[in-house]
């Protein structure tokens, strides 16, 4: 789907322009709440360099059709496998298998009122893509972006989509929140209910202890977008970034250090994947940076955890079962890292995934993102994409997050008609 074309190119921009004083102030009180690292590039951006302004620019080289198959891999991977499980979450595994056979589920079950139905992973996902999108765009206009809460302020649309309302009312405008497929409610989490309906500022972060699977199920559109972003650059500066950034996603609905933690090595490790490293060295990359986070022990346990099981034999459910039912994060995250050591198919990786007791739908998105990321949509069986819901919709955003150019743009320029789209599709925050 494409957005409408701005017939007056400044005068669009100038309506599309965040209301800045208030959220300004509120962006700057959090940084001084909740200040980043000394070395972090998480919070603030630059366009052209995701840090701060050096004076130089850096020019992305021209997306590969290989480059852009990653990307499609990785946001309709996960709604493949969220729809893959969706229909069997809470059942157990001997029920799955009593009801659709030894080999448990293999395609599409109803869900929802049809088959191939996402859930709120997937939507949420879809906002978190548009928030980053929205967040480039303010950065190229304006200079710079809080990040975070450029991101939250999607989250209230999806919010919004949901039927329910918060303390901040979000702007309803840009291309996704006119998608009226995404209206359906999926049952979403109600600690991302809560935590979104009561805040009073975009970037504001939760009153609660929780560290269920809410944040990693979302987060992989942060590791495409830092991959984009810091194109031509180290990979382990991108997934440093993309772990900060991953982390502080996740901080906007989830208050244990490990509900966030998890969720940013998943932002690392996609990253990872998308500059095309291999999925041992990604994961060695990913996980030297996560333990010199504080608070990372039992991300990492649960990590070694699943590589051992991995390296033990061939893929089993019982060794998914011994490492838990993913409804908290570090299980959920090992889920699909083992799945993904343990198969060397996108059909094999995603359908071990949901073959378990418990949290079928977001293990199943997890690990999606990671194999598609790893194989790329081509490796796709076509019963995943035929009948997907709104998989057109899906890989328009990840169109987006792998082909989002240099804007020449600022305050003091006039936007070309290639930008007018483009800020009329993502309207700077």
């Amino acid at each position: 789907m494409r957005g409408r074309r701005c017939s007056d190119p400044l005068a669009a921009r100038d309506g599309l322009v965040y209301d800045g004083a208030n959220e300004r102030r509120l962006a700057k009180d959090r940084m001084k709440q909740h200040p980043p690292p000394a070395d972090s590039t998480a919070t603030t951006i630059v366009p052209g360099t995701g840090a701060r302004d050096t004076g130089t620019r850096l020019h992305r080289p021209k997306p590969t059709p290989a480059h852009r198959r990653r990307w499609r891999g990785c946001m309709v991977g996960g709604a493949a496998g969220d729809a893959l499980g969706a229909p069997v979450e809470f059942m157990s595994l001997a029920e799955i298998r009593a009801e659709l056979g030894a080999g448990g589920v293999h395609g599409y079950q109803q869900a929802f009122g049809r088959y191939g139905a996402i859930t709120d992973d997937t939507q949420m996902a879809m906002f978190t893509a548009e928030g980053l999108l929205r967040a480039y765009a303010c950065g190229a206009v304006k200079g710079s972006a809080d990040v975070p809460s450029v991101v939250g302020h999607a989250y209230l649309r999806w919010l919004h989509t949901q039927g329910e309302s918060a303390t901040v009312a979000p702007s309803l405008d840009g291309w996704l929140i006119r998608e009226k497929a995404l209206f359906a409610s999926r049952v979403p989490g109600v600690t991302v209910i809560d935590a979104l309906r009561g805040r009073a500022s975009y970037g504001e972060r939760p009153r609660n202890t929780s560290k269920g699977c809410g944040g990693a199920m979302r987060v992989a559109p942060v590791g495409l977008w830092c991959a984009r972003l810091h194109q031509g650059m180290s990979p382990d500066r991108v997934a440093k970034h993309a772990l900060e950034l991953g982390v502080e996603t996740a901080a906007l609905t989830h208050g244990h250090p490990t509900g966030q933690l998890a969720a940013g090595f998943v932002a690392a490790l996609v990253a990872l994947l998308a500059l095309e490293l291999p999925l041992h060295d990604a994961l060695n990359r990913a996980t030297a940076i996560l333990v010199r986070r504080p608070g990372h022990a039992e991300t990492m346990a649960a990590l070694e955890h699943a590589r051992k099981l991995a390296a033990a034999g061939a893929p089993a459910a019982e060794h998914v079962a011994r490492l838990g039912e993913g409804w908290v994060a570090e299980e959920a995250v090992a889920i699909a890292v083992y799945c993904a050591l343990a198969t060397t198919e996108f059909d094999a990786g995603v359908r071990l995934a949901v073959n378990h007791d418990g949290d079928s739908d977001s293990t199943g998105a997890i690990a999606g993102n990671l194999l598609g990321t790893l194989h790329g949509i081509e490796a796709f069986p076509t019963r995943f994409t035929n009948g997907l819901e709104l998989v057109d919709v899906i890989a328009t955003l990840a169109d987006d997050l792998a082909t989002f150019p240099d804007w020449p743009i600022g305050e003091f320029q006039p936007a070309t008609d290639a930008s007018a789209w483009w800020l009329d599709r993502y309207p700077p925050d």
